[in-house]
């Protein structure tokens, strides 16, 4: 029997063949014009890792730019960070996929990485936050960070600002959140009342955004309520019926494409790898944080890995599924806002009765214990987290 059809990355591909069906000569322009919004930075690496397996890993860079109306959700004026950094990971044989957030405060020595023309931008001499090397070398040298630091060949990457985002959610006619209890944050000046609610693309970037007046303003657990925000978006792209409205489709591939920064070719090159992964849907997908703690004195106000984060990397670079140890402190885009899972492929077999080595020797820190889910947050997880259980 086939799977249900709620599979995550085929929606590209099938919007492209809706729009092709129905509009005929209009898809053409259609794709002419999206081919158009893409922005293709130079990127120089050197000293890369080789690549082991035919695996795929995306880079995706989220950053702090506020020049879009409505932006400047939180009162801050950015900064041109990487705001948010995920590492993307799909298995050589499609089979199963996870996104790996990398918590923008995490104290590393950063390498050396270059411009564009190839001149080289020195290496840090003291530790720094992972974000400051997007602002010293654009998306170029957050790619060499990760290459050096990590071991992983990157594949691709892609960029996206924060009014990509909200024109995203908008397409989508909202998605829904969960919030457990009232957000008051009069610092970044953001109000979110508690409760299950379908928000707009502005809300939604309060609630991705919001620092203070939640989880003591801990980066990690706002990462988590991000994870939580993009596997609901994915939920809503396959569930909310867009592949019967081309005129949705069209909004929501314009709204993901204008102004991306990507070493994608064409939109055309992106819908080949959608395509490639039509065996994964929601359920499939887990969301994880590499695994930190706050008990550091490398850089004021930020986190440092632990050493399990070694057998985290492995696991990518051998093109592994995630083991029990990391699966316990997960999220999966087939989750209701509630901690439930709404896709068919939960398996209570995913996560170990165990705790997860490696962890701290007491909250808060990056990991977490398996709850009655079979695998994801536990209750006090998703509590210190702000999300709902």
């Amino acid at each position: 029997m086939a799977r249900p059809g709620r599979t995550v990355l085929r929606v590209i591909v099938a919007s492209l063949l809706a729009l092709g069906l129905l509009t005929g000569l209009g898809v053409v322009l259609a794709y002419e014009s999206w081919n158009g919004n893409l922005q293709h930075p130079d990127v120089v690496g050197k000293n890369r890792p080789g690549k082991r397996t035919k695996a795929l890993n995306i880079l995706v860079m989220g950053t702090d730019s506020r020049s879009c109306e409505g932006c400047k959700i939180d009162g801050e004026s950015g900064g041109g960070l990487s705001d948010t950094t995920i590492l993307f990971h799909l298995s050589a044989d499609r089979e199963f996929a996870y996104g790996i957030s990398i918590p923008r405060d995490t104290a590393v020595m950063r390498p050396a990485c270059y411009q564009a023309d190839g001149s080289e931008i020195p290496a840090a001499t003291a530790y720094e936050k992972w974000n400051a090397a997007y602002a010293v070398g654009g998306p170029g040298c957050t790619r060499q960070q990760l290459e050096q630091l990590t071991g992983i060949h990157v594949d691709k990457f892609v960029v996206v600002d924060f009014n990509q985002f909200k024109d995203m959610v908008d397409a989508l006619d909202g998605v829904e959140i969960c919030v457990p209890e009232e957000i008051d944050d009069t610092t970044g000046n953001i109000h979110l009342e508690a409760g299950t609610r379908e928000v707009d693309g502005e809300e939604a970037l309060a609630y991705a955004r919001v620092r203070y007046g939640i989880s003591g303003g801990i980066d990690p657990y706002r990462t988590r309520r991000q994870q939580a925000l993009i596997g609901a978006m994915i939920d809503k792209a396959l569930t909310g019926g867009m592949l019967a409205r081309p005129d949705k489709l069209a909004g929501f591939i314009s709204a993901a494409t204008t102004e991306l920064q990507t070493d994608f070719k064409s939109v055309a090159a992106m819908a080949k790898v959608a395509a490639s992964a039509q065996g994964i849907d929601a359920g499939d997908i887990r969301f994880i944080t590499t695994p930190w703690t706050l008990e550091t004195d490398k850089v004021s106000g930020g986190v440092e890995w632990l050493p399990s984060v070694e057998r985290l990397w492995q696991l990518v670079i051998d093109d592994q599924p995630l083991t029990p140890e990391f699966l316990a402190g997960s999220l999966n885009a087939g989750e209701s806002p509630g901690g439930g899972s709404t896709s068919p492929s939960g398996n209570p077999s995913d996560a170990s009765s165990d705790a997860p080595s490696g962890s701290a020797s007491a909250p808060p820190s990056g990991t977490a214990t398996p709850d009655s889910r079979g695998g994801g947050l536990s209750d006090d997880e998703r509590e210190l987290a702000g999300l709902c259980s």
